[in-house]
């Protein structure tokens, strides 16, 4: 009979298991972003809603804009005078509220990527430029990045939708414009920190040109608090767009945008309480989703910050 082992997992001085270091990076971040139950929750819901936005045409029970005119305002089917053929009941022209809000979720990604990929890509450029090359190169984009910051976000994409006109497309530019200063700074504010290096210098003294130093030992250092912040403008972006759909400069009736969905029904919340609930759960549920994985990126990518 066999004693049963005791022995205690080997740690390294850091704290961390040996095992988990000699991982590889992808899974170095997998093993310690799935510790955090908050992320794996979020990540769930976000899949979810994914797949409802991937395959809507296929699992929506009817179209997002077809009316159904003689049941117009019906309550949900747990309710009195709800009908199993519309689950969460119908808007104010009859219309499936279910069906909308799986279709509704397609803008959101929509939304969330394109202002995302704009107000990142062209941040990150122009931040390592200007924390790279500064002088009055860095001055310029630092002062144009002020002006932009200095303008309050909503205030800001208001101006812009104004001026090219409401649309999803200009409200998606301008929610872009407003995020845009925070990735300039961020991404500076890493650039300078990493350019003074050791291995940065060692490799201008091997003789790499700046693209290379820029792009091969400088930006992949500096990614960590970029990524973590891109999933925080992801939400905030969602909620923008619905805030402009909402008052009208953004998705135009008869899209199925959630922010568009509040505008049309608020006149009927106090008779028909679902119509303006079940889109304001929705907007709700993906922010607090893509949140929750953003504080789980933090911790994967920066582990001191969990242990602090």
């Amino acid at each position: 009979m066999t004693a049963k082992d005791t022995r205690e997992p080997i740690v390294s001085s850091s704290g961390e298991p040996v095992a988990l270091m000699q991982a590889g990076p992808l899974r170095e971040f997998w093993l310690l972003f799935r510790k955090n139950l908050s992320a794996m929750v979020g990540l769930t819901i976000l899949l979810v809603f994914l797949f409802v936005a991937v395959f809507a045409d296929l699992i929506a029970p009817h179209s997002p804009i077809m009316q159904f005119r003689q049941h117009s305002l019906q309550p949900p089917v747990w309710q009195d005078g709800g009908s199993a053929r519309f689950l969460l009941g119908t808007d104010a022209v009859g219309r499936d509220l279910l069906s909308r809000l799986m279709h509704g979720s397609r803008f959101s990604f929509y939304v969330g990527f394109c202002v995302l990929t704009l107000s990142l890509t062209l941040g990150v450029a122009l931040g390592l430029v200007a924390g790279y090359f500064r002088g009055w190169l860095e001055e310029i984009i630092m002062r144009l990045s002020d002006i932009l910051w200095s303008f309050p976000s909503l205030l800001l994409a208001f101006v812009v939708v104004a001026v090219l006109g409401p649309s999803l497309t200009n409200a998606m530019i301008a929610i872009a414009l407003a995020y845009l200063p925070e990735f300039i700074r961020i991404t500076r504010g890493q650039v300078l920190v990493v350019a003074n290096r050791n291995y940065v210098i060692a490799s201008r003294m091997a003789g790499a040109g700046p693209l290379r130093l820029m792009f091969t030992a400088i930006l992949p250092n500096c990614l960590a608090p970029v990524i973590v912040h891109a999933s925080l403008v992801f939400s905030s972006a969602i909620l923008a767009a619905a805030g402009l759909s909402f008052l009208g400069l953004g998705a135009q009736p008869p899209a199925p945008e959630w922010g568009a969905m509040l505008a049309e029904s608020r006149e009927f919340i106090l008779r028909a309480w679902w119509v303006v609930a079940f889109p304001g759960l929705a907007i709700l549920i993906m922010v607090l989703a893509v949140n929750f994985i953003g504080d789980g990126l933090r911790d994967a990518l920066d582990p001191r910050l969990s242990r602090a």
